[in-house]
């Protein structure tokens, strides 16, 4: 430990440090859950991993908790790697770069990871710590999270006795969440067909959409910031002149609205001038449009060289592509008539990629209407296929529905309340948490969620409060210590 050496709670950071400097991203979370697992057996304490690299890790009750009911607390080991264009970074082998700048921790031009390694870090340091009172703990740490959930649904959740679920994976201090919605992916590919350049003289133009915020598509979609793909597509069905594509692509995360988009064109050369004053003209539009939310947006076309590519989009395929882009809904698509200021239904269209013979267009869909996460999926599908292309719905997990009756809800007010003066708020989410996948695996659960202030999640702007965190862990202490009897 050195960079956080002496940021409180020290024990939270300390870990919190051990887990940014190995490698976790989503599916390549072994080294990590293998070092937590060596460490929770070295402290004494039972421990279990799964073959997901999903960790359940066992601490008895202190004196006078014997009989009071088991707590889980629960939070994912993965992180949303994302980094600037301009930054060097293998996510697969480097740990992340990180530094103090005032309150916050931050990372060098990539995500940081406090989404979720601040609330792994709160769990192992109870573990770690024998000073505290509390019932018996669970710490149920779980893998690819961040890509479908897919280490909390195959858990096996027989060897847990908790009844009570404490989920660490908010990012708001003093906002407690009691529901979230439900998602799915959408996975689109479009054979791809090529095509040789015809006859003439051209000139070869990069098409670039940047600077934008980009952020978390669930916690941030309803803040109305441009999607990258999306103007691509609008700018690229704008020019007025024959042009053809070669390369395409956009986003790198479904569950990240994409701040990057490119495309290669082949234009004709007489056509030079007139390509590259429409991209200036559509990039002021977009700047008006986007002046509040996205104020460092632009839209630029690199001068154009001499073409030498090999091949192009045919004319059937360039023309669909563009089509179902501009089709495919992105962003809100209902509020919640119930919840006031709640975005009920959503879908980001992540990624745009060329991979083998294929364009691949990534769409992450989320609800806390199951019925209607349904719908929007069936577009997308349809949309798809009436443009040519094949589409598949994945990686589906369920929604979390509020519970009228909930005594650690209950707690969770009254323990805040005390402690800071100040009365909680209590919400729901349009992200998906991991409490969906518990409840409908351990029906009868009294779960909630929390955690301390970060901001910008899923991009390199990432931040995590420092003092927000030692504020939260103090909480969760408190909260532990209370739980005698329900």
């Amino acid at each position: 430990m050195a960079v956080l050496a002496n940021c409180k709670p020290q024990d939270v950071f300390k870990y919190f440090e051990m887990i940014c400097g190995i490698p976790h991203g989503s599916w390549n979370e072994k080294a990590l859950s293998n070092a937590i697992l060596a460490w929770a057996k070295d402290l004494g304490l039972e421990a279990y991993q799964d073959e997901m690299w999903n960790l359940v890790i066992k601490k008895p009750a202190t004196a006078g908790y014997e009989n009071a009911p088991a707590v889980i607390l629960q939070a994912h080991i993965d992180m949303v790697c994302e980094k600037n264009a301009d930054v060097e970074f293998d996510f697969d082998t480097q740990g992340i770069d990180i530094y103090i700048d005032g309150d916050f921790i931050k990372a060098r031009g990539t995500t940081l990871g406090g989404d979720n390694g601040i609330g792994a870090a709160m769990g192992m340091a109870v573990l770690a710590d024998n000073s505290l009172q509390h019932p018996a703990i669970e710490v149920v740490l779980t893998t690819v999270e961040e890509a479908g959930m897919d280490g909390a649904k195959a858990l096996d959740v027989s060897i847990l006795d908790g009844k009570i679920f404490i989920n660490i994976d908010n990012s708001d201090e003093g906002i407690f969440i009691t529901g979230c919605a439900g998602g799915a992916r959408v996975n689109i590919a479009m054979d791809m067909e090529f095509e040789g350049l015809p006859e003439g003289d051209f000139t070869c133009h990069e098409i670039f959409v940047g600077g934008l915020k980009g952020g978390h598509s669930g916690i941030d979609i309803h803040l109305e910031r441009a999607n990258s793909n999306k103007l691509l597509a609008r700018a690229l069905n704008s020019l007025p002149m024959p042009y053809f594509i070669s390369e395409i692509s956009g986003g790198s995360k479904d569950n990240a609205i994409p701040r990057e988009a490119f495309a290669k064109l082949c234009v004709p050369q007489e056509h030079k001038d007139a390509l590259l004053a429409e991209i200036a003209a559509l990039e002021i539009v977009l700047q008006k449009e986007y002046k509040t939310t996205e104020p460092d947006l632009f839209l630029r076309a690199t001068e154009g060289k001499s073409c030498a590519c090999g091949k192009i989009f045919a004319p059937n395929l360039q023309k669909s592509l563009i089509n179902l882009l501009l089709l495919i809904p992105s962003g809100i698509e209902h509020m919640s008539a119930d919840v006031p200021e709640l975005v009920e239904t959503s879908n980001n269209m992540g990624v745009i990629r060329m991979e083998g013979n294929k364009i691949v267009i990534t769409n992450a869909v989320r609800s806390s209407v199951e019925t209607r996460k349904h719908a929007l999926c069936a577009r997308i599908v349809a949309a798809a296929q009436a443009l040519g292309a094949n589409a598949a719905i994945t990686d589906g997990y369920p929604g979390w529905q509020y519970a009228p009756i909930s005594p650690i809800r209950d707690n969770f007010v009254r323990i805040w309340t005390e402690k800071f003066g100040k009365t909680p708020i209590i919400k729901a989410i349009h992200a998906g948490l991991e409490c969906g996948v518990f409840a409908e695996k351990l029906p009868g659960l009294d779960m909630i969620a929390f955690g301390p202030n970060m901001f910008d999640l899923h991009t390199p702007d990432e931040r995590a409060s420092i003092s927000s965190t030692e504020k939260c862990y103090s909480f969760l202490k408190d909260v532990l210590k209370d739980i005698v009897a329900f």
